[in-house]
């Protein structure tokens, strides 16, 4: 019932005591009419100038791992709260620990985490939750639901807030003996023959001036001392380079589905190679069929040696997602110019078929290092100047 039709009932003893002479019924009335107006105008600015915020030590981290976060509630204004009800909607993946009332919701893989609050005016307060990564992807957290009222318990309030923030679980690295990689040359790079370019930050000695060499190479107190010409000698430096190529289908035909811990697995080996790639000093590149969340585009990433450069690829292999809009095969084809030469590749897929094969021996003529790795449960066939690794998947990998 509206305030305004409370409001008029209750004029109704007021009319009867002024006509009766009885003033106990207009004391009531009145009394009760500001007590109902009180309450409403309580219930009216409750949610105002609530600040609601999660504080998170790490929005990052590996599967297993855990990080603090707390909850912060304050009300800015000088009218206090009796209470409030904070629903959080959260994501199962990244559970809050024991100390919090979790339980689930009605929103697909997600629970609410439920806070009770008592603010005074201009008050703060804070709890302190820890979080567990547990399962690969961007999980969202939020929006939040906030429930109040007066302090009477009359009327009930509720808003909805669009405070959302981003947790990100990258995926599982495994050990990189786990991919039979050899202990040499685990990337299948081959040593260059001759020095692709000298680093001027690493002089290692002089030599005799050639007709070929640069002027600014010369190194004049050198050639002072000796009586000729002499140039520096830089340490010589060679490119490392690598592409990791994943296939995100899980079966050769797409209507066939998703087969998900086959897909977490190539997800586990395409990010242990770039992890262990970018730790060997190999500037690592990614290139994928699979789509990243709220896209509808396969990516690419070109190779680069900047410092987040590691981040930025497990990020985006924590957010792949198995829906596919073009083949791997012409995905790999079309992105293949853009890619720099020399790099190697490293083709991560779940099948070996026809036209895959097709695909590498095309390669194989401007791409002198590739590694194919194979999760299907059958060897993949010998594709001539293509290094083979056989993974077979199995159901206790998840």
């Amino acid at each position: 019932m509206r305030i305004g039709h409370i409001l008029l009932l209750l004029a109704i003893p007021v009319i009867l005591g002024t006509l009766l002479n009885q003033p106990w019924m207009i004391t009531v009335a009145v009394s009760i009419a500001a007590l109902m107006v009180a309450a409403h105008y309580w219930k009216q600015h409750a949610l105002d100038h609530i600040h609601y915020r999660r504080r998170f030590h790490y929005t990052r981290g590996f599967p297993g791992e855990t990080t603090d976060m707390r909850v912060e509630i304050e009300n800015r204004k000088l009218l206090p709260i009796s209470w409030l009800k904070v629903t959080d909607i959260w994501p199962l993946a990244v559970p809050p620990d024991k100390k919090a009332s979790f339980h689930l919701s009605s929103v697909p893989n997600h629970g609410q985490m439920t806070n009770i609050f008592n603010l005074r005016w201009r008050e703060k307060i804070s709890r302190s939750y820890n979080i567990t990564f547990q399962e690969r992807g961007i999980h969202t957290v939020g929006p939040l639901r906030l429930d109040s009222g007066d302090l009477f318990g009359i009327f009930e309030t509720n808003k909805t807030m669009e405070t959302r923030d981003k947790l990100t679980v990258f995926p599982e690295i495994l050990p990189l003996e786990a991919l039979k990689l050899q202990a040499d040359d685990p990337f299948g790079k081959q040593h260059a023959r001759r020095p692709l370019f000298d680093d001027p930050n690493q002089p290692m000695g002089i030599r005799a001036y050639h007709p070929e060499d640069e002027f600014r190479r010369v190194h004049w107190p050198a050639t002072a001392r000796t009586g000729s010409l002499q140039v520096k000698i830089y340490q010589p430096v060679t490119a490392k380079m690598m592409v990791v190529c994943l296939n995100v289908s899980t079966r050769e035909s797409i209507w066939l589905g998703t087969e998900h811990g086959l897909l977490e697995q190539l997800i586990k080996v395409s990010a242990t190679l770039a992890y262990h790639g970018v730790e060997d000093g190999y500037s690592v590149g990614l290139l994928s069929n699979g789509c990243l969340m709220h896209s509808d585009q396969p990516f690419r990433i070109l190779p680069s040696r900047s410092p987040g450069q590691l981040g930025f690829l497990l990020e985006s292999l924590a957010a792949v997602t198995p829906y596919v809009t073009v083949p791997f095969t012409q995905h790999l084809l079309n992105d293949m110019p853009q890619l720099p030469y020399g790099a190697t590749l490293v083709i991560v897929t779940a099948f070996v078929n026809p036209e895959l094969t097709k695909v590498l021996l095309r390669l194989k003529r401007y791409r002198a290092h590739t590694t194919l790795i194979s999760l299907d449960s059958t060897p993949p066939p010998d594709v001539p100047g293509i290094r083979t690794i056989h993974l077979p998947f199995t159901e206790d990998q998840v």
